[in-house]
């Protein structure tokens, strides 16, 4: 099947100057708590920390630098299940490339896959081999980035994973593997439960797989990934609670608060990435507003965090 069907419609990010003009004005009039009464991140983002970060949205950043990026690859948009679902496809310029399916998590976006696009399509530009070649197809969860919003409950990673095997049967993909992690590991994982025709194989980078009972015995690794698994679940969950009980809740304030939506990311950047203290030694500052920018301009804040 070609792309570009009555099913499958092409689309190009295009944010309004007035939207741009908006974000601007509304950084500008930020209206600040007082300062955290501690000297590291144990309440949160740090006060000056997020300064800079704000300082740079407003003054430097260049969204439409990111969305000419983004629209250099191939989008579409198709409604599955009541819902447009957006999405990249690039094929491989080898033949018999692997359709690969890869979905992103919370608090991420297609944005984590852009870098991966040539690599995957063209090992041969990057030093690799035709032989592991992959066709990309790169969704963006429902209620997140530029897919729609559904409006009505029960969208579970299960039915996410439905609706990406119509995704890849409808683009004429027979035989396909599936990539995830985070949120799109859990959709990766009823994936290969339910086991569609056509499916190859899964990757994990978050494999979801508890033991029903703890050894009594654990070994050092064991030990350190039930430690991990209390951290994610206690000082590091409060979001994962809050946006798990009341997603409607944060979702009023940071659907109008770019310092606020800039905040619960950047926090997520901070405590959840390899650093040697600050999320910038990892993620370059404009990588994290690209992220920050695309929940602000679709405003889906409320509608990402019902997934929890």
């Amino acid at each position: 099947m070609n792309d570009t069907t009555p099913a499958i419609r092409p689309f190009v990010a295009a944010v309004p100057d007035e939207a741009i003009d908006d974000l601007k004005a509304r950084l500008a009039r930020t209206r600040w708590p007082d300062p955290e009464t501690v000297s590291d991140w144990s309440q949160g983002v740090r006060s000056d920390n997020l300064r800079r970060l704000l300082q740079r949205w407003e003054h430097d950043y260049d969204w439409r630098d990111f969305e000419s990026r983004l629209n250099a690859h191939p989008q579409f948009l198709t409604e599955i299940d009541g819902v447009d679902i957006h999405f990249v496809h690039v094929r491989s310029p080898h033949t018999d490339a692997l359709p690969l399916i890869l979905t992103h998590g919370w608090p991420s976006s297609v944005i984590d896959f852009l870098r991966l696009i040539g690599p995957l399509t063209d090992p041969v530009a990057y030093g690799g081999s035709a032989d592991d070649a992959f066709d990309v197809v790169i969704p963006s969860l429902p209620g997140f980035g530029f897919s729609g919003k559904p409006t009505e409950t029960g969208w579970t990673v299960g039915r996410i994973a439905d609706a990406w095997v119509e995704l890849m049967h409808r683009l004429g993909y027979r035989s396909w593997a599936a990539q995830g992690g985070d949120w799109g590991g859990a959709v990766t994982s009823a994936l290969g439960e339910k086991r569609p025709d056509g499916l190859v194989g899964v990757h994990l980078n978050t494999p979801y797989a508890f033991p029903q009972t703890p050894p009594a015995h654990r070994s050092p690794a064991e030990q350190h990934a039930m430690d991990t698994l209390a951290f994610y679940s206690g000082p590091l969950g409060g979001s994962n609670h809050l946006q798990g009980t009341k997603p409607q809740t944060p979702g009023f304030a940071l659907a109008d608060s770019p310092a606020g939506q800039a905040a619960w990311i950047y926090e997520k950047f901070q405590s959840k990435t390899d650093n040697r203290g600050l999320a910038e030694d990892a993620i370059p500052v404009d990588d994290m507003l690209d992220t920050i920018s695309l929940y602000w301009f679709t405003n889906t804040a409320a509608s990402s965090a019902r997934i929890y």
